[in-house]
């Protein structure tokens, strides 16, 4: 049995007692360190198994989002069902574990450091400072002179009451120490018999519910022998199939082909030159579907359309490019060059979208066109006389056969008898005299009744016509908050509308043009 500090010592304050006492707070502020330390690393311990615990929670349910996927497998769905439920089990076990470690640890062991060694701190303070006053006094009443009575009196009794002072709270902690010496011993005891049980319990219900989990551990097995033989064959398979593409297609060649499964003619990497950068290039991968060329920048961004409309482009080689195998792409708006990469791609894009304008063209005059099967023919642009009176009523009705070619393309002006070129859209008189205005390069006008047209061209105004072209020149009108002038309207506002119209482009629903001249992406 440990010693502990002797009262009547105490009252004698020898040497022996003094050397006692100091063994006994150097026990004392050793054992209060290794509690500190204990509890520190206990907390610490806790904060780790939380976090464990937490991360197992997230574990578990992203394992129950994989497990979803064997829902046709019965049998193995059962299975991983319950060793999921086990799981669980099993994390709310640890949690109770570091609970009832919480309790066992801490809570116990910092009960004893906040009963008793606050108070043995402040008590050994008024020791200290009591012991300090009696060393004073006793050098006081030593120093009075015998011839002074009264002197020598009063030393005598400041001596007696410090004394008495100096032994009641050397009692006291005398006390308190043997008092903390005493409960310390069963306090740590108690709480790692505490720890050690709760360890015990959570190893013994985890024992119990992985031996109900066995006879399923035992189905999955057999059902994971079965599962392997599988995956071998199927392996197997992936190897031939694996080696066969690589010997017949995997030669590095390049390779073009539709895709009618995804409505696509074409696609595939094309290099796309800068609009701002004429020396920048971009590797881009390009689509032609519904009459349109679409554009990837990146697997990560959306597809834009680079052209809207393919009958409203040409498509020619760039030989005059410095890089090879080069094409360019026209347009009313814009001129876009690309790149492939080899001659036989830039053919097979060619030939893919020369063929996409021409289906677009089939596709409308096959329901807004009927030609003569041998039609008459009609005199060139630059020819000087225009053609027989009997074959200008004909141009003129099928020009206003057109959707849309009834009317003005800008006022509505009914039965124009002028059409542009290049825009292919028919205008009234007033319009045509406007449209002039502009120069040749954005609207060249003629007469249908009193002009002769190529087949090409007729074709053009027929195909397209005011309606499409308006769709596409008026498609911001009502965002703008303008109202498309009248027949009646006066010839000033006619030219402001035509002039934004045509020339800025003010209403054009396209994000690639956005400037009054052609631009160049």
């Amino acid at each position: 049995m440990d010693s502990l500090l002797d009262f009547e010592e105490c009252i004698k304050d020898s040497p022996e007692f003094r050397l006692t006492l100091d063994q006994f707070e150097a026990d004392v502020s050793s054992l209060e360190t290794h509690l500190d330390k204990v509890m520190k690393l206990c907390g610490k311990m806790v904060e780790a198994g939380q976090a464990y615990n937490s991360a197992n929670k997230l574990f578990l349910s992203s394992l129950a989002e994989l497990l979803s996927y064997q829902k046709k497998e019965t049998v193995v769905m059962s299975c991983l069902n319950q060793f999921q439920q086990g799981l669980q089990e099993m994390l709310s076990f640890h949690t109770m574990l570091l609970d009832q470690t919480q309790r066992a640890i801490v809570q116990q062991l910092s009960s004893l450091c906040s009963q008793f060694l606050p108070q043995l701190v402040d008590t050994r303070k008024e020791f200290v400072r009591i012991g300090e006053d009696l060393e004073t006094a006793a050098a006081k009443n030593a120093q009075v002179s015998r011839h002074k009575a009264a002197d020598a009196e009063r030393a005598s009794h400041l001596l007696l009451a410090t004394r008495k002072c100096y032994q009641h709270f050397a009692l006291d902690y005398c006390l308190q120490l043997n008092t903390f010496k005493t409960q310390q011993k069963m306090d740590v005891l108690n709480s790692v018999f505490s720890f050690v049980h709760a360890q015990f319990t959570f190893f013994h219900q985890g024992f119990d519910l992985l031996r109900d989990l066995e006879p399923s551990m035992k189905t999955l097995g057999a059902q994971l022998s079965q599962l392997s033989a599988d995956c071998a064959t199927k392996r197997k398979e992936l190897e031939n199939r694996h080696l066969l593409v690589q010997q017949r297609d995997a030669s590095g060649e390049p390779m073009v082909n539709s895709c009618p499964s995804n409505g696509a003619v074409i696609q595939g990497y094309l290099f796309k030159r800068s609009r701002r950068k004429s020396k920048t290039w971009k590797r881009c991968w390009f689509t032609i579907r519904d009459h349109q060329l679409i554009y990837k920048k990146s697997h990560k961004e959306d597809a834009a359309v680079l052209f809207e409309d393919l009958r409203l482009c040409a498509v020619k080689p760039a030989d005059h490019m410095d890089r090879r195998f080069c094409f360019e792409l026209l347009s009313v708006q814009k001129c876009c060059v690309l790149q492939a990469d080899s001659e036989q791609l830039k053919q097979a894009w060619l030939s893919a979208l020369q063929g996409s304008i021409d289906l677009a063209y089939r596709e409308r005059s096959d329901a807004q066109l009927t030609q003569p099967k041998d039609p008459p023919p009609v005199l060139s642009a630059g020819d000087a006389s225009p053609g027989p009176p009997s074959q200008r009523p004909a141009v003129l009705a099928v020009a206003l056969g057109g959707p849309g070619n009834q009317r003005c393309c800008d006022c509505g002006q009914e039965e124009p008898r002028w059409a542009s070129v290049n825009l292919g859209v028919t205008v009234c008189i007033e319009c045509s005299g406007i449209h002039r205005s502009l120069g040749v390069h954005l609207s060249k006008i003629r007469s249908l009744t009193l002009d002769s047209w190529e087949a090409e061209q007729l074709k053009l105004l027929c195909v397209l016509g005011n309606d499409v072209v308006n769709g596409i020149y008026e498609a911001r009108c009502s965002e703008e908050g303008r109202v498309k002038p009248g027949s009646d309207s006066p010839r000033s506002e006619k030219e402001m509308w035509i002039r934004e119209k045509y020339v800025e482009k003010r209403f054009v629903q396209s994000s690639s043009s956005g400037g009054a001249s052609k631009s160049y992406c």
